[in-house]
């Protein structure tokens, strides 16, 4: 276990998440299964600029993120003083592990925030998008900006263990899982990270080495990879990289319904009807997405950030 890890646990007090917007953060059905919200979401570094410096896009972000209360939220780009504002204003119910990229506390975060009444992390890692992974800061494929990814070993709270070939769950709602599968063991694996902006040969080693590192990964523990990839879903080498030999599936293609499709960049200007999704949640092949969604909240005109946060909910 990395031990340059922040590991935040949130001990401020806050007024309890609004009621969601749409049916993604009330897609929960009673029938046993606990459906899991995920979210991917590229916060903008904290900055003094105006017109959308973090000061005036806070309040937006608060009431997003309460109003969607993602079980999983996987961010990029925050600083630590940012992600300290974001843990205080989700409440005492969220924490949250990352490292910044430069060590420590400096520069920017690929956390992974969790809310702790249903997920516990079991062990977590950090690793550097270099020849020299475990290097900290490393950059060795020309990107002049430090890139990395953490990854969590989560047990789900909201399930448990099979034993005897169902869960208790699925008794419950009338199914089961044959066989005693260690998919029932209620953990799973989620990894977070953010891809070079310019250089496309960092990005595919990029992609080669976080597929590596998974591969090292408990194989009978499903995956969910949340990440701003930098370039468009289906349009690149490195989307076909992380979806190569069915190792994972986009979960916006796989969702059973999604929201309307937008560029998820927007960089504070009209929204792109349609436009190139670079920000994706992937899971491995045997999770089911039942809903798909690119969230466009603002508040007032103010958006949280110059990207739009994708979600997903999806359930194993």
């Amino acid at each position: 276990m990395a031990t340059t890890a922040v590991v935040g646990a949130v001990a401020a007090a806050a007024t309890a998440p609004a009621a969601a917007a749409d049916e993604y953060a009330t897609a929960e059905p009673d029938d046993g299964r606990r459906p899991l919200r995920v979210m991917t979401f590229n916060l903008r570094y904290a900055s003094d600029t105006r017109p959308n410096s973090w000061g005036e896009r806070r309040p937006a972000m608060r009431q997003l993120l309460r109003q969607e209360a993602p079980h999983l939220l996987g961010t990029q780009e925050g600083l630590y003083g940012q992600l300290q504002d974001i843990a205080t204003d989700l409440g005492p119910h969220y924490a949250w592990i990352g490292t910044g990229r430069a060590g420590g506390s400096r520069d920017e975060f690929a956390a992974i925030f969790y809310d702790v009444r249903r997920l516990a992390p079991v062990e977590y890692d950090h690793f550097w998008l270099s020849d020299t992974p475990y290097l900290i800061g490393s950059k060795t494929w020309g990107n002049t900006v430090i890139r990395m990814a953490t990854w969590v070993r989560f047990r789900d709270l909201g399930r448990r263990e099979v034993r005897g070939g169902a869960s208790a769950e699925s008794v419950r709602s009338g199914g089961g899982e044959g066989g005693g599968s260690a998919w029932g063991s209620g953990e799973f694996y989620a990894l977070n990270t953010h891809l070079d902006h310019a250089v496309q040969y960092s990005r595919e080693r990029s992609a080669a080495l976080i597929n590596d590192r998974m591969g090292k990964l408990n194989p009978a523990l499903p995956r969910i990879v949340t990440g701003d990839f930098n370039v468009a879903a289906h349009k690149n080498p490195v989307y076909e990289a992380m979806l190569g030999g069915g190792r994972l599936v986009d979960s916006w293609d796989a969702a059973g319904e999604r929201s309307a499709q937008y560029g998820t960049f927007h960089g504070y200007h009209p929204l792109v009807p349609g436009g190139d999704r670079v920000d994706w949640i992937l899971t491995s092949p045997a999770v089911r997405t039942r809903r798909a969604a690119i969230n466009t909240y603002a508040m007032r005109g103010q958006f949280p950030s110059d990207h739009l946060p994708v979600q997903a909910v999806v359930e194993w």
